[in-house]
């Protein structure tokens, strides 16, 4: 989108009205400090090459002018410094809001959804997406949009999940192992190994930082039940907001506490809230994990009723059936789920047949950073 006006604001700023009429200010600080030229960036990756102690203390924008592309053209003093910002570039990073962007709900590139989802769940094949990366932009691209994801026709093999991750970012080891088995145990030492139902959760919440992506994948499957689970739980949050702000804002205010006692001397604890904002009000991440609640010690006297009672009510909301999308894996499949957003359940199985899992975690900042690489790919393709 080219610029089709620029008026200075004085020295101190100036604002931009793009051909769509967009109409947004950018102070000369900001303008200075977020340069692109070679000599305040790295050409290579686009590090800053300056601190912000090497900008002068009050840059003025001497004089602004349009390219012929219809970018932004910028000339500071006291430096005699001249900068060009692509237009898009700047329409994107617009800071210029009456309001606060988020206030407390998402960022506009993901889609809340309950259980109207159920019949056009995000699906890739293994076949493609490992072969293809438009693919894989595709089937990640709906893992950051929906927090979940599933996949078909992976090889059958023990540990092959962690190839799966290999395709986007790479595995987080826990006291759990690189992957782990998830299969019914006479004597186990996590409810995951047995073959009863399991409420809908985040994994891991007794972790600082926690695990923020989870791979379950399908090796044996021939019990009746134990289909698969997941419900949005930043809808869940949106819901509860929507019906109680005050209990919307006990649950995000107050922290929460989770521990976990493992075997050769695990003990993990951690400290946060059910529903964790930033703080310009974006939602960023549930833990709602029941097995590993811990007491609740961090809610003043007079706010502990109210506490429960949304506690009671976000767990209600959780288990609402019209929230929920459901599916069996098969031999060969396996899901993905964003773990600070999405939560994951298990239907209760008979104890007849087999029912095999593995798991492990990835990390969220591999699965964007390829995103984004496979989107700038593409890009640059359609501008060829």
């Amino acid at each position: 989108m080219k610029l089709a006006r620029i008026d200075l604001l004085g020295g101190e700023a100036a604002q931009l009205i793009w051909s769509d009429g967009e109409t947004a200010r950018f102070h000369a600080m900001w303008l200075r400090d977020n340069a692109l030229d070679a000599a305040t960036r790295s050409p290579g990756n686009g590090q800053r090459l300056v601190t912000i102690l090497d900008i002068p203390r009050d840059p003025r924008i001497e004089r602004a002018w349009l390219t012929p592309e219809g970018d932004l053209g910028v000339a500071f003093r006291p430096e005699q410094k001249e900068v060009v910002f692509p237009s898009d570039w700047l329409k994107a990073r617009i800071y210029d809001l009456q309001e606060r962007r988020h206030a407390g709900w998402t960022s506009a590139d993901i889609e809340l959804w309950d259980t109207g989802l159920q019949q056009s769940v995000p699906v890739g094949s293994y076949a493609n997406v490992s072969t293809d990366r438009r693919a894989l932009g595709s089937w990640l691209g709906a893992v950051h949009r929906y927090g979940f994801a599933v996949m078909t026709d992976v090889p059958r093999e023990s540990g092959q999940l962690c190839k799966v991750t290999e395709l986007f970012g790479y595995v987080r080891e826990t006291n759990y192992g690189r992957w782990f088995e998830v299969r019914a145990e006479v004597n186990p030492n996590n409810l995951a190994y047995t073959n009863l139902g399991l409420q809908a959760h985040t994994d891991n919440p007794y972790r600082d930082p926690v695990p923020t992506m989870q791979i379950l994948a399908c090796l044996e499957n021939s019990v009746d039940g134990g289909d698969s689970m997941v419900v949005d739980g930043f809808q869940v949050a949106r819901r509860l907001r929507d019906e109680n702000a005050r209990a919307f804002d006990l649950l995000s205010r107050h922290c929460a506490r989770f521990e976990y006692a493992g075997s050769a001397g695990v003990r993990l604890r951690a400290k946060k809230p059910i529903i964790e904002l930033s703080p310009d009000g974006e939602m960023i991440a549930i833990r709602f994990n029941n097995r590993s609640a811990a007491p609740v010690v961090d809610v003043p006297y007079d706010d502990m009723p109210d506490f429960y009672a949304a506690y009671r009510r976000f767990a209600e909301i959780v288990e609402d059936p019209s929230m929920e999308v459901t599916f069996k894996l098969r031999p060969g499949e396996l899901f993905i789920v964003d773990n600070t957003r999405v939560l994951h359940a298990r239907k209760a199985f008979s104890g007849s047949g087999k029912r095999w899992l593995q798991g492990c975690y990835p990390d969220r900042d591999g699965l964007l950073s390829t995103l984004a690489a496979i989107e700038e790919e593409e890009l640059r393709e359609a501008a060829e």
